[in-house]
């Protein structure tokens, strides 16, 4: 479920003509809003440029300031979305598995990825290697205050909401998601808060790695568009009404791993963050090992496009580049994996960021919320391992191909064990595996920032049937009257409007006084020496001891597996 409900932001226009709404001086540019939704009393400023276009000699490399260009106002109807891909794995085979699980019936289709013939699909209209942009969307109130106080006190200024999207870091944009629900929630204890999403560079044009790239260009092309745009925010959301002083980051699945990324940024040695608060939830992403796996995607995609070198690909065509992502991405073979992930560079990522919580080597000064689903490895898991007790072992050989003997005897033997009756956690083969993928790639990444930050962290399990990954999402971006899907399981939606409505308050009431609080449930309390956790169900919200298994998750802490 890293793509997620495929919503794009609807506004409904006011009676006001496109030439009355209000436009915002960025310096470089000026900028209108496109649209005012009169019902909520929200303005969304659409497609703003944060950077300049990642093509030609910027290819591969971190993104630099947009040129100036006040020629004309910008308002933002060119929609924007970066090349997306998606696994057959992901696309074909996984929906019917799930859906298998969740009405009891038996699945047929056939698991061998390379029996399904690769079809191109046909693109977003939107796609476009130019596409580091960022959508603004404020409240009324806060954005007129602003303005007509010039800015001239931080109390006029409310406080500001980043979103990062998932996606496995091959897919998803920041319309994925549609915030007007959520910023109207903001409203109910506040004036609200200024809403900003942002795009970054998916696939082989944000994540590749490896020592030849790193000899020209730069690895992990998308955290440095997450950081620039973040520090766009910092000089420009005031502009907005926005508080740069009052920024918390929020991000689910690959969004969720890219702000652990962000956290222990430089392991911690390039200063503060600009930003003062984090929503982290389930935050995933599957480590990297070694150079070598980053290595070999780079040289496969170089193959696909028949060059030899970056400086090569930098000359070809946005769609031939295009097609070669799309393409290596689709039919990686592996289950559970989407070829393009967050390595190890030496400078943003000096170490895998729960070996940098560790050794505190991170930005202490942040006030962290945390979030999980029940289960979170579920669908990461093939159909394959459903009869088999060998099958753990055979991931672990894929996933991490140096591991050693012993190391690997350790976790298939003494931390899961083929021990069927619940003490473990799971009661199958199938579930074991599912506890193993969930743990090592999202739920102790929750648990290394609990600890990370002493305890002081709010935060959650989610509980609602079915609990899949992601599944949180569909009631924190909650819409009244509006449906959606969870993207795997299609008809999955709210089924309770309440909950709803108080993870909402929970999430914006964190941003703007900095813990989470709702009129509609219960408080909610710090993690602390109890290891508290709110446990949100379908019907009732409590809290509860943190089920996670801690001696796992120290152990995949230390990663081993890195050696």
């Amino acid at each position: 479920m890293f793509k997620l409900l495929a919503f794009v932001l609807l506004a409904t226009l006011s009676t006001c003509s496109a030439s009355n709404l209000p436009i915002v001086d960025l310096g470089y540019e000026l900028h209108q809003a496109i649209s005012f939704n009169s019902a909520q009393g929200l303005y969304n400023f659409s497609n703003i440029r944060y950077a300049a276009p990642p093509v030609g000699d910027l290819r591969f490399r971190a993104p630099v300031a947009p040129a100036r260009n006040r020629t004309k106002v910008q308002n933002g109807t060119v929609g924007r979305v970066c090349p997306q891909a998606v696994p057959i794995w992901f696309q074909y085979i996984e929906p019917a598995f799930l859906l298998s699980i969740s009405e009891g019936t038996q699945f047929n289709l056939s698991t061998n990825i390379s029996s399904y013939p690769y079809v191109p699909t046909k693109p977003d209209p939107r796609t476009t290697e130019d596409c580091l942009f960022l959508d603004v969307v404020v409240p009324e109130k806060v954005f007129n205050r602003s303005r007509s106080s010039r800015i001239s006190s931080g109390k006029s200024l409310a406080p500001v909401l980043v979103w990062i999207d998932g996606g496995g870091f091959t897919q998803g944009d920041k319309t994925q998601l549609n915030p007007s629900g959520l910023v109207n929630r903001s409203t109910v204890v506040g004036d609200g808060v200024v809403f900003v999403a942002i795009n970054y560079r998916l696939g082989a044009f944000g994540w590749l790695g490896g020592h030849t790239l790193m000899a020209n260009g730069t690895a992990n092309a998308g955290l440095h568009d997450q950081r620039f745009a973040l520090d766009w925010i910092s000089k420009n959301i005031h502009l907005f009404g926005g508080d740069p002083n009052q920024v918390t980051v929020m991000g689910d699945s690959a969004g969720g791993g890219s702000i652990m990324h962000q956290i222990t940024a430089y392991g911690g040695q390039n200063g503060t963050s600009p930003f003062q608060q984090a929503i982290v939830q389930s935050p995933g992403w599957v480590p990297t090992p070694d150079d070598k796996q980053p290595e070999q995607a780079l040289q496969q995609f170089l193959k696909l496009l028949n060059v030899s070198t970056i400086a090569e690909a930098r000359k070809l065509s946005s769609k031939k580049l295009i097609a070669a992502n799309a393409y290596q991405i689709a039919t990686k073979p592996s289950w559970g994996e989407f070829v393009y992930t967050p390595v190890v560079d030496g400078t943003f990522v000096p170490k895998l960021p729960g070996q940098l919580l560790l050794e505190g080597r991170y930005d202490h000064n942040l006030t962290v919320m945390t979030g999980h689903t029940s289960n979170e490895g579920i669908e990461f898991t093939s159909p394959d391992s459903r009869n088999s007790s060998t099958y753990l072992a055979t991931l672990l050989k894929k996933s991490y191909p140096s591991v050693k003997p012993n190391v690997s005897s350790y976790i298939t033997d003494v931390l899961y064990p083929p021990v069927y009756n619940g003490s473990h956690g799971y009661n199958s083969p199938f579930t074991r595996v599912a506890v193993a993928n969930g743990e090592s790639a999202i739920e102790c990444n929750v648990d290394y920032l609990n600890w990370a930050f002493g305890n002081q962290t709010f935060a959650y399990e989610f509980n609602v049937p079915p609990g899949l990954h992601g599944l949180d999402m569909l009631y924190v971006f909650y819409n009244k009257g509006q449906s959606a899907d969870d993207g795997d399981l299609p008809g999955l939606k709210v089924q309770n409007e309440t909950v709803a409505l108080i993870v909402q308050d929970y999430i914006t009431s964190f941003a703007q006084f900095g813990a989470p609080k709702s009129a509609l449930g219960p408080a909610f309390k710090r993690y602390g020496p109890q290891n508290m956790v709110l446990n949100i169900g379908n019907h009732t919200i409590g809290p509860m001891r943190d089920t996670t298994n801690a001696s796992r998750c120290h152990f995949w802490q230390t990663a081993p597996y890195y050696q």
